[in-house]
């Protein structure tokens, strides 16, 4: 049974904050968990570092944060339409570090988050900020960017705006895949949602290896799968042959998936790098949001180093 007690949504007044804020509150609702909405605000003295203006913008930071503690009341005032009461939280300091440290302090089983990556204008964008907390964050991260299809309809006026009917989980038979499907199912289990996993070969030798394959891959995910879960939500397992991202993307667009559910890869604990890898082109190009979560003797191992 998936545990979640804590949601951290960082915020920064945008649309995207907005949609982020509208998954934190019915992730929540669901799972019974505390949100904590937080804006952080970079230090002056930062941007003005010349002897005596840092102590005039020194003295201003205590007001700024108060000005912040003002605004992200306003903003949870307006856009809170569940139950929940959220933690409003206003800080003055660095931006990336701040939400780790909250995130710690706060022991968050998930954070959610907007990015103001634009792949359309840069390809290599995401995000500074969300690329960081990604790279570093112990716990999975739910991302949202303005997608094409979002399982989020803001004229809705039920009490949860969220609508997940259809879950898209990646599979690679490795352990990162196999934390991450523990997430997936337990999702798919509370919004009655429609669960498909996918696995794709990239580097098959022609029509009688692809059957080969697929069929030894469909064994292996059939494996993973709790045998309750088959009497809980609806799965789905598919193979498909070519790049990993494309056919991820490609298969999300065409089914109208609500949320897509992976495991995060890195080259090594020290140096958690999503560049070039098939999660972060998912996050890039994908059509809806999604929930990326690290192999938890990594995010550990993580936690562990932001700590240190």
């Amino acid at each position: 049974m998936l545990t979640v007690r804590s949601i951290l949504c960082p915020v920064d007044f945008s649309d995207f904050s907005v949609r982020a804020y509208d998954y934190a509150q019915s992730l929540a609702d669901h799972y019974h968990a505390s949100v904590s909405l937080l804006h952080v605000i970079p230090p002056l003295e930062a941007q003005y570092p010349y002897g005596g203006i840092n102590n005039i913008y020194t003295r201003v930071s205590p007001r700024l944060e108060d000005y912040a503690a003002d605004e992200i009341k306003r903003f949870a005032a307006e856009h809170t339409h569940t139950g929940i009461k959220p933690t409003v939280l206003a800080r003055v300091g660095p931006v990336r570090e701040t939400i780790l440290q909250l995130a710690l302090e706060k022991k968050a089983d998930l954070i959610t988050m907007g990015t103001h990556g634009h792949p359309e204008v840069n390809p290599g964008l995401l995000g500074s900020v969300t690329e960081y907390v990604l790279r570093h964050t112990a716990c999975p991260v739910l991302t949202v960017r303005k997608p094409k299809h979002d399982f989020v309809n803001p004229e809705d006026k039920e009490r949860d705006k969220v609508h997940l009917k259809k879950i898209l989980f990646c599979s690679d038979l490795s352990l990162f895949s196999e934390r991450a499907l523990h997430y997936a199912l337990s999702l798919a289990t509370e919004y009655k949602a429609e669960l498909t996993l996918l696995h794709v070969l990239e580097h098959p030798h022609g029509e009688k290896d692809i059957e080969v394959q697929t069929a030894h891959v469909k064994t292996e995910m059939e494996k993973a799968i709790p045998k309750e879960a088959y009497g809980c939500c609806t799965i789905k397992l598919l193979v498909r042959a070519g790049k990993a991202y494309e056919q991820i993307v490609k298969y999300a667009s065409e089914s109208e998936t609500d949320l897509i559910v992976m495991g995060i890869h890195g080259r090594n604990v020290v140096d958690l790098t999503l560049f070039g890898s098939t999660t972060h082109r998912v996050l890039q190009l994908g059509s809806c949001p999604v929930i990326t979560v690290a192999l938890e003797k990594l995010a550990g191992e993580l936690a562990e180093r932001k700590i240190a």
